[in-house]
């Protein structure tokens, strides 16, 4: 047994919130080898009363006991001086000091997918917890932003309670069920309202893009506050490569308001990247047939409004039946594309992830590092 064995051992586990190998991290402090093969580690938390201590503890024992001749592990916990995290703060944002939202770079390849509805109560936000869950079963790197920063619900409806941690000027989101999520709800004790006007809201979104540790995401979510107002602009204007998802159910009046939040893709100059219909039926509990309790056609007369108002097609993504399952779900933080993933609800939001995950940019709007040269 050697230092070197063991410090391979370590490097096979990853920080809880950072995803990435303590020995990358600098958070090995030092390693210690006892003639009878017992083993002594010091590991460097973030911050004191890192709510990971236990987890990171745990599997740096469980990785340093398969080393061959270790007879035993005792880890030991020490805290990073600020110095140390300045450094690993920079190094997380890839060398650069000075904070920026990372999916508005040219060269980024996340998919940002703004999810808007017209008004409120047509689950704009379950939606949006069930595609990102999706998503991450599927093997996707998934990252939601609760956005609707009046009306916030991701946390509860995804099963979120842990709480971000601080390293310097970087948060480090929590997770649950493989997708890392930020909401104000973090941040606000008990239930209490969020009384916030423009610039506020403003800088709470800037917040969650550029102060929050996304890591390399494959997707990014934004659950956006009903109607047209700050946060839609300030999405627009932070993220420009964002694309919007636009939620309605059947009812006409609905539809007619949904219309209005996908139209100022004109004005912002975003592609919206497709409908979804929700609510669209309940199937009757004896014969199966679906009962159209919202109507019928509204996501079809979104999809057609918006491919006229914008000129590009606009398809309807999907329809999704009402399931007492997928209203539970919410409430237990347990969505039902993870525990009912063949129901038709279930795979109707599958089918729907299935479409955006797969989706692959292009270079179309990304920088290529090319300099035109002068020569003829």
């Amino acid at each position: 047994m050697s230092q070197d064995a063991v410090r391979e051992a370590l490097a096979t586990v990853d920080d809880p919130e950072i995803h990435r190998p303590i020995t990358e991290l600098g958070m090995v402090k030092s390693v210690e080898i006892g003639v009878d093969g017992a083993v002594a580690v010091t590991v460097y938390l973030t911050v004191s009363g890192c709510p990971m201590r236990d987890t990171i503890t745990a599997n740096v024992t469980e990785a340093v006991a398969r080393v061959q001749g270790v007879t035993s592990v005792h880890v030991f916990l020490d805290v990073m001086s600020d110095e140390q995290r300045r450094e690993l703060a920079t190094a997380l944002r890839g060398g650069t000091a000075e904070r920026e939202v990372p999916f508005a770079q040219p060269g980024s390849l996340t998919r940002v997918y703004a999810v808007a509805s017209g008004k409120g109560g047509v689950g704009k936000s379950s939606v949006t917890v069930n595609l990102a869950a999706a998503m991450a079963a599927d093997g996707l790197k998934v990252g939601v932003v609760d956005a609707d920063i009046y009306g916030h619900s991701i946390p509860r409806m995804l099963g979120v309670d842990g709480k971000p941690t601080q390293v310097e000027d970087m948060i480090m989101p929590p997770s649950a069920n493989g997708v890392k999520v930020i909401s104000i709800g973090m941040f606000t004790a008990g239930n209490a309202p969020v009384v916030w006007r423009g610039p506020m809201l403003h800088r709470s979104l800037q917040q969650f893009l550029a102060d929050v540790f996304w890591g390399d995401l494959d997707v990014l979510l934004m659950d956006l506050p009903p109607g047209t107002g700050d946060i839609a602009i300030s999405v627009s204007q932070l993220v420009p490569n964002s694309e919007i998802l636009v939620v309605t159910t059947p009812q006409q009046a609905a539809a007619e308001v949904a219309e209005r939040a996908g139209a100022i893709a004109v004005q912002t100059h975003q592609k919206i990247v497709g409908v979804v219909e929700n609510m669209s039926g309940l199937p009757c509990p004896h014969c199966d047939e679906m009962v159209d309790v919202f109507g019928t056609g509204g996501g079809e007369k979104v999809a057609e409004s918006l491919t006229r108002i914008t000129g590009t097609h606009v398809p309807v993504l999907g329809s999704i039946p009402i399931d007492v399952r997928l209203r539970e779900g919410g409430d237990e933080g347990r969505p039902i594309v993870l525990t009912a993933p063949e129901s038709p609800a279930g795979s109707a939001l599958r089918a729907i992830a299935g479409k955006l995950g797969g989706r692959q940019r292009g270079l179309a709007g990304m920088s290529l590092g090319i300099t035109p040269s002068n020569r003829i």
